[in-house]
C-alpha cells in the first residue's frame, strides 16, 4: 500500500545577511528513507517534533514532493497522480477540520459525497453504517462549529471514510479528546482496520494510542528511521526500568530496597522500586516478600513512552 525507496526531502532556508544581502542553507526533513507498508497493517509512525513525520504525510498525500527517491501509494505516485489518489485515500488532522464551519454535519457530508463522486445509495448506506459506529446521530444537525472536540473528530473521521478508501492516514487523531472520546475513536479506528481492511498510518504523541491500535511501529527521528518492528522488539531495542508496586502492611519501619534497586518514591505503606532491564524481576519479588509483610505486589512494564525516550536519547538514525 505504501513504498518509500531512498526518499529524501530538503527544503531550502534563506537568512537575512546584511541590509540587501541573504544566505541560502539547506535543510533535510527527512533523509534517505525507506520502508513499505502493506494492505490491512495498522502502524504507528512516531518520533519528536520536528523529526520529518508531518513532511513524510506530505509526501505521501502529494502536499509535497520529495526531493529525490521514489514513493508510492497504492501503486500511484503521489504528486503526480494527487486527484486520483484522493479518492483511494482517506486523511485527518487532528488539529485541522476538513468540515464547513458554519453547516450542520450532514450538509459538510452532503458536500464531501459530491467531490468524491459517491453514489447516492452508496453515500446513505455508508453514512448510515458510520453514524451508528461513531454516535453521530444526535448532533447531524448541529452545526460544526457548535460541536464539541470529540465530536468533531467523530465527524472528521466519518468525512475520511464516505468513500471507503484503501488507506487512512492519521495525524494526532485524539488530540485533546477527553477519556470517552478517544476510547470511542479508538474502537472505531480498531473496528475498521479488523474488519473492512483499512490500513492505517498513525502518527501520534499519544503513545496509548500506539499500545492499543497498532502491530507494528515506526520510529523517525532526525529525518531518519530508527525503528521498524514490533511493540515487543521495541521495547527489548531500548529497555526501561520495569516498577515494582507493594503494599506492606504498614508505614513503618521504613523499607530497605533490595541491591541495586531503586526507590522511586512511597505514599503511606505503598511504595515503588524501579527494577533495572538486566535484573530478575522474580528474584526482586522474592526478597521484598520475605524481608518485609507485604499486602500486596505488582509488576508493572514500563510504558512505550519510556521506551521511546531512551531510543531518541540514544541519538539519530539507530538501526531497528
Amino acid at each position: 500500500m505504501i513504498r518509500l525507496d531512498g526518499v529524501t526531502k530538503a527544503f531550502p532556508v534563506y537568512t537575512k545577511k546584511g541590509f540587501l544581502r541573504r544566505d541560502r542553507s539547506v535543510v533535510t526533513a527527512v533523509a534517505e528513507m525507506s520502508f513499505e507498508v502493506g494492505a490491512g497493517e495498522f502502524v504507528g509512525y512516531l518520533g519528536p517534533n520536528g523529526a520529518g513525520k508531518s513532511t513524510t504525510i506530505k509526501m505521501l498525500t502529494g502536499i509535497l514532493t520529495a526531493s529525490s527517491g521514489e514513493v508510492r501509494v497504492a501503486g500511484l505516485d503521489p504528486a503526480r497522480r494527487r486527484t486520483e489518489l484522493a479518492r483511494r485515500i482517506g486523511v485527518v488532522f487532528g488539529q485541522r477540520t476538513t468540515l464547513w464551519w458554519d453547516l450542520p454535519l450532514r450538509d459538510s457530508f452532503a458536500l464531501i459525497r459530491h467531490l468524491y463522486k459517491v453514489d447516492e445509495g452508496r453515500f446513505r448506506s455508508r453514512l448510515g453504517e458510520l453514524t451508528e459506529l461513531l454516535e453521530l446521530g444526535p448532533f447531524l444537525a448541529t452545526p460544526v462549529r457548535q460541536l464539541s472536540l470529540g465530536q468533531r473528530m467523530r465527524g472528521d473521521l466519518t468525512a475520511a471514510l464516505l468513500h471507503s478508501p484503501e488507506l487512512l492516514v492519521l495525524d494526532e487523531p485524539t488530540i485533546g479528546l477527553d477519556v470517552v472520546s478517544k476510547a470511542t475513536v479508538r474502537d472505531f479506528l480498531a473496528r475498521i482496520n479488523a474488519e473492512e481492511g483499512t490500513t492505517v498510518l498513525l502518527t501520534t504523541h499519544d503513545l496509548g494510542d500506539i499500545e492499543r491500535l497498532c502491530r507494528r511501529v515506526m520510529v523517525i527521528d532526525h529525518g531518519r528511521l530508527a525503528f521498524d518492528g514490533t511493540l515487543d522488539a521495541l521495547r527489548a531495542t531500548a529497555p526501561a526500568d520495569r516498577t515494582l508496586v507493594v503494599d506492606l502492611a504498614s508505614a513503618a519501619p521504613a523499607p530497605v530496597p533490595p541491591p541495586g534497586i531503586r526507590l522511586i518514591k512511597r505514599e503511606g505503606p505503598r511504595m515503588w522500586l524501579a527494577i533495572p532491564p538486566d535484573v530478575n524481576a522474580a528474584s526482586v519479588v522474592a526478597s521484598v516478600a520475605g524481608a518485609h509483610d507485604v499486602v500486596d505486589i505488582a509488576l508493572r512494564e514500563p510504558d512505550i513512552e519510556d521506551v521511546v525516550t531512551r531510543l531518541y536519547s540514544r541519538g539519530p538514525a539507530l538501526d531497528g
